[in-house]
């Protein structure tokens, strides 16, 4: 599944990004290239080009030859390879050396003190591109189109005095573009060089160098094309070795992703670095604990209102039925203890008691499962109406001292079920006058949170605690229970006709 998916795509992405930056760059050479030879507007740097190229060849051939030898010599000597001369120059090369055109109205030539004999060849219109050699006055040398210029004759161009020049020509003269470059003779170390010829270039106007070979663009080619091939091979591996460890961190966050989506809240992916995916990681260890701490938090939501659903049930079920059931004994034993004769009255006195205390008892149970809306009312209000039921219905005094506190949610809901059990417990066994519910705040010990004290105190008949809890007495032990979970303690005081008081203590909420 994971093997050719996000790491596969990532190196591939590697492989396009370098081969198309290669194929830009070779794009560019081409164009920079070819872009010079696609416009007429450049057609005056293409033949200046070939001129000046070729002057510097024809320059080191040469001064390379020696110094003994005449002007003349030296440039019918010399070696041309690799000049327009030879065939092998730009121009030369397209293959669009034109055919010889007609001469053109003859051009003033300039005066030239060794040879004033040799005829002038003017500047004629051409059909192609032509080159041409001659000496420092304007005598042609050698020519690539002898028909228009031929060797032994003079130029007619104005020869440029200290340099190179060029121009185009009028209608006149073909309107052809030229351009002429100086070949210059270095005699030896120190010495000024010396002109000693030129290389005249012409070309027609609106004449376009044709396509570029396929030998011409070879070598601009290839080498792009040797990038590519290792960079296929190379990008890949690359690619694959770069994205190992991010896509290791993806798959563990889509592995716990899917744990936490079965709903198994546990797992954490681990943080590693500080990038994004790091950013990642934290967000959803954080959204996972929110989320676990939210689906435990419905969880006990959901649990205390079934437990009080289930209260509810059972408190009118025991209403409904034993509780009119409890009823109607007392009545029958009051009827019984009036009518019967007096050897059966004592019994019957004794059975309508034992129905009375069985009523007062199963009223106190009721009030103690009846649910109250803790969530809804607040913790004081909800322990207001307890003692409250107790007072109304059972005729019970009793005296509320409560303070406002900061406990836990838990922490409420233990202290109104003690309230309830231990309440309960002084109606149905105690016979109290009166039962006191007290809440109140005490301060820590140094350097501890503050504690919430709850104290149920009534002055019926007591009992030995010892004694209770050898009888395993599960009101007692659940308070016990209750408090003690949440981190509290939990305490009985009282004694056989003392009267007897139940104190928990839970640790305060910090703010």
């Amino acid at each position: 599944m994971w093997r050719f998916g996000l790491r596969g795509r990532m190196a591939a992405s590697y492989v396009l990004v370098t081969a198309t930056a290669v194929l830009l760059v070779e794009t560019v050479l081409v164009l920079a290239y070819l872009a010079p030879r696609a416009s007429g507007d450049d057609l005056m740097s293409i033949v200046r080009e070939q001129a000046s190229a070729d002057a510097k060849v024809l320059s080191l051939a040469v001064s390379g030859d020696g110094a003994n030898r005449s002007e003349r010599d030296l440039l019918a000597g010399a070696d041309v390879r690799g000049t327009g001369l030879d065939g092998r120059g730009p121009l030369r090369r397209a293959g669009q050396w034109g055919p010889d055109a007609p001469p053109a109205p003859e051009l003033p030539a300039p005066t030239s003190p060794s040879s004033s004999s040799a005829p002038v060849i003017p500047a004629a219109a051409p059909g192609g591109p032509a080159e041409v050699l001659t000496d420092a006055y304007g005598e042609i040398v050698r020519s690539t189109a002898p028909g228009r210029y031929a060797a032994g004759g003079r130029l007619g161009v104005a020869l440029p005095s200290g340099g190179d020049g060029g121009g185009v020509r009028d209608a006149s003269g073909g309107g052809a573009t030229w351009w002429l470059s100086p070949v210059l003779l270095r005699a030896g170390e120190g010495a000024p060089p010396r002109t000693v010829g030129y290389v005249y270039v012409e070309a027609p106007p609106g004449w376009l160098p044709p396509p570029v070979p396929g030998e011409w663009l070879a070598p601009l080619l290839a080498p792009g094309g040797v990038v590519l091939a290792v960079v296929v091979p190379v990008g890949l591996v690359f690619g694959m070795l770069a994205t190992r460890g991010l896509t290791r961190r993806v798959r563990r966050l889509a592995d716990v992703t899917a744990a936490v989506a079965a709903g198994d809240f546990r797992p954490r992916v681990p943080v590693r670095g500080a990038d994004e995916v790091a950013t990642l990681e934290r967000s959803f260890n954080a959204m996972t604990d929110r989320l676990g701490r939210a689906v435990e938090a419905a969880g006990l939501a959901a649990r205390a209102e079934a437990r009080q659903a289930e209260r509810g049930r059972i408190a009118r079920e025991l209403h409904d039925s034993i509780s009119q059931d409890l009823f109607s004994l007392s009545l029958l034993a009051g009827g019984m203890r009036r009518a019967a004769p007096e050897a059966l009255r004592a019994r019957a006195e004794s059975m309508e008691q034992v129905s009375a205390r069985a009523m007062r008892e199963m009223q106190a149970l009721l009030l103690e499962l009846r649910p109250v809306a803790l969530e809804d009312a607040g913790l004081l209000p909800a322990v207001e109406e307890v003692c409250a039921a107790y007072e109304t219905r059972l005729g019970v005094r009793v005296i509320r001292e409560l303070a406002e506190v900061a406990l836990s949610p838990q922490a409420e809901h233990a202290v109104l079920r003690v309230v309830q059990e231990a309440v309960g417990n002084a109606v149905r066994h105690a016979a109290p006058g009166e039962v006191a519910v007290r809440l109140s705040r005490r301060d820590g010990a140094a350097g501890r949170p503050g504690e919430v004290v709850l104290e149920v105190a009534d002055d019926g008949h007591g009992f030995d605690p010892g004694e209770a809890r050898a009888r395993h007495g599960m009101g007692l032990a659940l308070m016990r229970e209750r408090v003690t979970e949440l981190g509290g303690g939990f305490e009985v005081r009282g004694g056989p006709g003392g009267g007897t008081t139940v104190v928990a203590v839970l640790p305060e909420r910090a703010p």
